[in-house]
């Protein structure tokens, strides 16, 4: 993000105080004025600002609530789903709140501390971006950005993706690797999809059966095959004839059914279970497993023969937490499709509900974020989703309503963690940090001192190009 420009609309009556702001944020931010009238008179149209900066600072608490109201409201006329940080006049915590319940991402009090200012335009930006994309993947099915279901704008998502489309188009064995929850099933369902076959999709999971059950699960039986079998039953690759079978964990698959499933792959055929009448199978089988079959390989748990044939072409998806760029977008796409499945209101996460988000390690991965973003759907009643919506593992360290906390520690809490997370992703290098912040590094080493940061000896700062072992943070 560093280098990138932000485009700025402010909306004052006040030109002088509006070319003072626009002169000291200095360079990388374009700004350009307007009055608010004039803008919503020009109407919806070409829009080409990043952020809407709101001079409200004529609007005080014995305006009532419906001045304010309306003030946001004109600027959602434009149909636009533009982030707006508001300046205000008073440093009231009711009216702050009153103006972000009504639309705006983020206020300040006059006069605006450029630095702060600065802070919110970047994170306001990045937010406008996040949403642009995923308008964009949601619009282009067949890009990079997307494959099927699965979304994906990082380097390493593309690359899943690119390797996927090749191998759907070639009729070999593919084994899809990953974490629980990362999306192995969905990536093996658009692989079919974009396959020439016409049959079936099928998945079955191998976990924790027993192998009596999952070879009748595959194979079948027939009748008076065994206590209990009065019909014949067809298994799942007779059900996947022509199509493609997802095994699913293959890692858990018994020992001794690892030969017979060789076999099927070598032969394209096999026996139900009480026959001696070999059936042929025209079936393309993905596997996934969230296992290490190398090292099960080596500790002749899992058969090498058979890792090698499953092992055609191996597609491995990250783990959710290695490409944290793509949590925004994620999260705003499941946002919007669970408040239309549910008929809710709510279409934008607040600056620190999206922060938690980004903060999370998620275990769970795709599917937890998933969860989470639909839990906070239901319990949300506007159209802000709010930290104390998400499930209490993630909003841990951050504010509650139901607590006595005021705006300002919020937003204290809400610069910490913004700052420790740039730290970290620049190796502690506070020149690095401050100049992605569009901030002064002297005002960012106030900052760390003034936010109580804690210390800890396995993270260090450095002011210059190196790390000083004086100042640690964690």
């Amino acid at each position: 993000m560093d280098g990138e420009l932000v485009r700025v609309l402010f909306c004052s009556s006040d030109s002088a105080f509006a070319q003072v702001i626009a002169r000291t944020l200095g360079p990388g931010y374009e700004v350009r004025t307007s009055e608010q009238s004039d803008l919503i008179a020009t109407g919806p149209g070409d829009q080409w600002w990043d952020v809407i900066l709101l001079d409200l600072r004529d609007v005080g608490e014995d305006s009532g609530d419906d001045t304010n109201a309306r003030a946001l409201d004109d600027i959602k006329q434009l149909g636009d789903t533009t982030p707006i940080i508001v300046i205000l006049g008073d440093t009231s915590d009711t009216l702050a709140r009153m103006a972000v319940e009504n639309g705006a991402y983020d206020t300040l009090a006059t006069p605006p501390n450029m630095a702060e200012l600065r802070l919110l335009l970047r994170r306001a930006y990045r937010l406008r971006k996040t949403e642009k994309e995923l308008i964009e993947l949601r619009s282009h099915d067949r890009t990079a950005g997307r494959l099927g279901e699965m979304l994906g704008c990082t380097e390493a998502m593309q690359q899943v993706f690119a390797t996927s489309r090749k191998a759907a188009c070639c009729d070999v064995t593919v084994l899809v690797t990953g974490e629980t929850g990362t999306g192995k099933e969905l990536l093996a369902r658009a692989v079919h999809r974009l396959s020439p076959r016409s049959g079936p999709f099928v998945a079955f999971s191998c976990a924790n059966l027993p192998e009596t059950l999952v070879d009748d699960e595959l194979f079948g039986h027939e009748k008076g095959a065994f206590t209990g079998a009065i019909a014949t039953r067809r298994g799942r690759f007779e059900a996947a004839e022509g199509g493609t079978l997802l095994l699913d964990e293959i890692g858990d698959l018994p020992l001794g059914l690892q030969a017979k499933l060789l076999r099927v792959l070598q032969q394209r055929s096999f026996e139900r279970l009480g026959s001696n009448t070999p059936i042929t199978t025209d079936v393309r089988v993905i596997c996934a497993t969230h296992r290490n079959l190398e090292k099960m390989v080596d500790t002749g748990t899992f058969r090498m023969d058979l890792y090698y044939r499953l092992n055609v072409v191996q597609i491995h998806i990250p783990a959710l937490r290695e490409r944290r760029d793509e949590i925004p977008v994620l999260a705003h796409y499941f946002l919007q499709r669970f408040a239309k499945q549910f008929g809710k209101q709510s279409n934008r996460f607040s600056p620190l509900a999206l922060h938690a988000l980004e903060e999370y390690n998620w275990p769970g991965n795709v599917r937890e974020l998933e969860n989470a973003v639909q839990r906070a759907v239901v319990m949300a009643e506007g159209q802000t989703i709010e930290t104390w919506h998400l499930p209490k593992s993630l909003h841990s360290g951050f504010e509650q309503p139901s607590e006595v906390h005021s705006y300002e520690e919020e937003v204290r809490e809400f610069k910490r963690r913004l700052i420790l997370r740039t730290l970290r992703e620049y190796g502690g290098r506070k020149v690095d940090a401050a100049r992605a912040l569009g901030v002064a590094r002297g005002y960012l080493h106030r900052l760390i001192n003034q936010l109580q940061i804690q210390l800890d000896d396995d993270f260090e700062i450095a002011d210059a190009e190196g790390p000083t072992p004086q100042e640690r943070v964690m």
